[in-house]
């Protein structure tokens, strides 16, 4: 099995994963609330898919030079961004392809359950065509042009967005050290 085989395998089993994981947390989290709360959970699901997306163009769209500057200035983030832009292509193939799609196939079938839960509640079933055309056109609506605003957008402040996540990633992997740490000088205490 060549490179590209082995990527695309784990690519479709993390997606598998991924989307197994988060379309039983949404089950759990839509029939264990209100119905206006699962809408929120809706229009949750499409602005991350919105989010990714503008990473993953944003990461493709960045180059490295402002990136060299900012590490040799020591700012917080500069290396991880460079390794963002560098492995540009893996990137927006996990934000775009693998978070974006599991976003657009949640959010088709909480929007899917909220026509049935709808229809069945307030017993308008000569409606469910209708309602079902309505939040199908909705959830893409909002997708699709959010997706588009967030593409220009990423395009023309690909470097800022590159180092925001960087930044982030950075706080995240330190908080995530200073916890392994504490676990192992309580260990090396006892």
């Amino acid at each position: 099995m060549s490179g590209n085989q082995r990527r695309a395998l784990r690519v479709g089993l993390l997606t598998f994963f991924l989307s197994v994981f988060f379309s039983t947390f949404f089950q759990f989290a839509h029939t264990a609330t209100a119905y206006w709360i699962s809408a929120l959970l809706l229009l949750l699901v499409i602005f991350l898919g919105i989010v990714f997306d503008l990473i993953g163009t944003a990461t493709t769209a960045a180059s490295e030079e402002p990136f060299h500057a900012m590490a040799s200035d020591r700012v917080v983030g500069a290396k991880r961004a460079i390794q963002l832009v560098r492995n540009a292509d893996r990137v927006a193939n996990f934000c775009n392809d693998v978070i974006g799609d599991i976003c657009g196939t949640v959010s088709g079938s909480i929007g899917a359950a909220l026509v049935i839960d709808f229809v069945v509640n307030y017993q308008i079933p000569q409606y469910r065509n209708l309602l079902s055309i309505l939040i199908v056109g909705l959830v893409s609506a909002l997708t699709v042009g959010g997706k588009a605003a967030g593409k220009s957008f990423a395009i023309k402040k690909s470097s800022v967005i590159v180092w925001r996540v960087a930044f982030l990633l950075e706080k995240m992997g330190q908080i995530k050290n200073r916890g392994t740490k504490d676990g192992k000088n309580k260990k090396a205490r006892r």
